[in-house]
C-alpha cells in the first residue's frame, strides 16, 4: 500500500506526467515499483536510466529520432523523479543534472533550432531553452514560465502547441527553477529574470520583438502576470492555475509542495517558508497590467483554489477568466482543451489575427 506522500503525488499531478510526455507504460510499471516516499526517485530514476539506455542504442546505430524521443523520455522521467522529492538533495540535484543534459540530448536529435541560452541575471546565470518555427524568417515568440516544481524540461510538448502555430518558445528556469535555482533561490520580482533575458534576445534578427508573450503554470501563473505587470515589452500575457497569493493556501498544500517551497526559497523552517510564499502576492500588481491576459485553471483544482486565478482576472483591466468545471491542477486532465485554447489565443494577440 502506498504511503501518503506517494498517494499524494498520484492524486495530484499524474495526469500532468502523462501530459507532458511520461509513456503511460512507463508510468504504470514504475509507479507499480513504489510503495513509499524514499522509493519514488529511485524508481524513476531505473524507468530513466531504461530510456537512456535504449537512447544510446539508438545513437549507435544511427537512428537520430529513435535515440531523440528516448532521450526526451529520459529526461521528462528523471525530472518527475526529482520534482517534489526532497529526501536526499544531492541525489535530487544529480537527478537535475542528468534531465537537462538528457534533454540537450533530445533536442540536438529532434530540433535543430533548439539553442541552449545563458543569460546573466542577479549576479548569477540563468538558463533557457529557445526554439523556433522550422522555415520562419522572423517570428514572434513566447516566453514559458515554470512553476514550483516544474522546469524547462518539462515543457517539449507545451512547446509544441507554439511552434505549430509559427510562435518561437523560449522557455526559462528562473529563481528557484531548475538549474537556476541551484543558486538563485525563489524571489516575488520574477521580472528580474525576464528583463534580462529579453535584453539578450534584443539582438536576434530572427525573432520579432514587437511580439513577445509571457505563459506561466501554477507558481508561474504568479510569475508571469507579476513579470508583465513590470516589463513593457510583453505584448499578451496568459497564466494558468496561478495563485494570487502563495501564502494563501499554505497549510493546504502537500507536505511535500511546502518543504520544496522551504528548500527553493532558501528559508530556515517551515514558518519563513510561509513568510517568503506570502510575499509571493499580487495585491496592486494586477491592475497595472496593460496588455491582454488570459487566466485559466480548473474548478477541481486541488492545489491552487480557482479563486485565486480569478481574482487575477478579476483584478487585470484587461483579463479574461477560463475556468473548465472538470479541470484539476493546471488543466492537465484535460490538454487537449487547454493547451489548444491557450497557444490559439497567445497567437491571435502575437499576430493580429484574434
Amino acid at each position: 500500500m502506498p504511503d501518503a506522500e506517494v498517494e499524494a503525488a498520484l492524486a495530484h499531478w499524474a495526469p500532468r506526467f502523462i501530459q507532458n510526455g511520461v509513456d503511460y507504460n512507463d508510468f504504470v510499471r514504475t509507479v507499480q515499483r513504489i510503495d513509499t516516499w524514499d522509493q519514488w526517485l529511485p524508481e524513476w530514476s531505473r524507468t530513466a536510466d531504461e530510456q537512456a539506455e535504449l537512447a544510446a542504442e539508438s545513437d549507435a546505430t544511427g537512428h537520430r529520432d529513435t535515440a531523440g524521443h528516448a532521450w526526451r523520455r529520459a529526461a521528462t522521467d528523471r525530472h518527475f523523479g526529482k520534482f517534489v522529492w526532497m529526501v536526499d538533495l544531492d541525489l535530487a540535484a544529480e537527478a537535475g543534472r542528468r534531465s537537462v543534459e538528457e534533454m540537450r540530448a533530445a533536442h540536438t536529435r529532434l530540433d535543430p533550432t533548439a539553442e541552449r541560452l545563458e543569460i546573466a541575471v542577479d549576479g548569477s546565470t540563468a538558463y533557457a531553452n529557445l526554439r523556433r518555427p522550422p522555415g520562419a524568417d522572423r517570428s514572434p515568440y513566447v516566453v514559458l514560465v515554470p512553476g514550483l516544481d516544474s522546469t524547462k524540461e518539462e515543457f517539449f510538448y507545451f512547446e509544441q502547441g507554439f511552434l505549430d502555430r509559427g510562435v518561437a518558445t523560449v522557455s526559462l528556469d528562473g529563481p528557484g527553477q531548475g538549474e537556476t535555482g541551484v543558486r538563485l533561490p525563489i524571489r516575488p520580482d520574477y521580472e528580474v529574470a525576464v528583463t534580462p533575458l529579453l535584453d539578450a534576445l534584443a539582438a536576434r534578427t530572427d525573432l520579432d520583438h514587437d511580439r513577445i508573450g509571457l505563459c506561466g503554470v501554477s507558481l508561474g501563473g504568479y510569475y508571469a502576470p507579476r513579470a508583465a505587470a513590470f516589463e513593457p515589452r510583453v505584448r499578451a500575457v496568459a497564466g494558468i492555475s496561478g495563485p494570487f497569493c502563495f501564502g494563501d493556501m499554505w497549510d493546504d498544500l502537500p507536505p511535500m509542495t511546502r518543504q520544496t517551497f522551504v528548500v527553493k526559497s532558501g528559508a530556515k523552517d517551515d514558518a519563513e517558508g510561509h513568510r517568503i510564499a506570502s510575499s509571493l502576492d499580487l495585491a496592486g500588481v494586477c491592475e497595472r497590467i496593460t496588455v491582454p491576459a488570459l487566466y485559466v485553471t480548473g474548478a477541481k483544482d486541488r492545489l491552487i483554489p480557482w479563486q485565486q486565478t480569478q481574482r487575477q482576472a478579476e483584478e487585470t483591466p484587461h483579463g479574461t477568466f477560463v475556468n473548465y468545471p472538470e479541470g484539476n491542477h493546471g488543466v492537465s486532465n484535460m490538454p487537449y482543451r487547454a493547451r489548444p485554447l491557450i497557444a490559439d489565443w497567445m497567437t491571435d494577440r502575437l499576430t493580429g489575427r484574434g
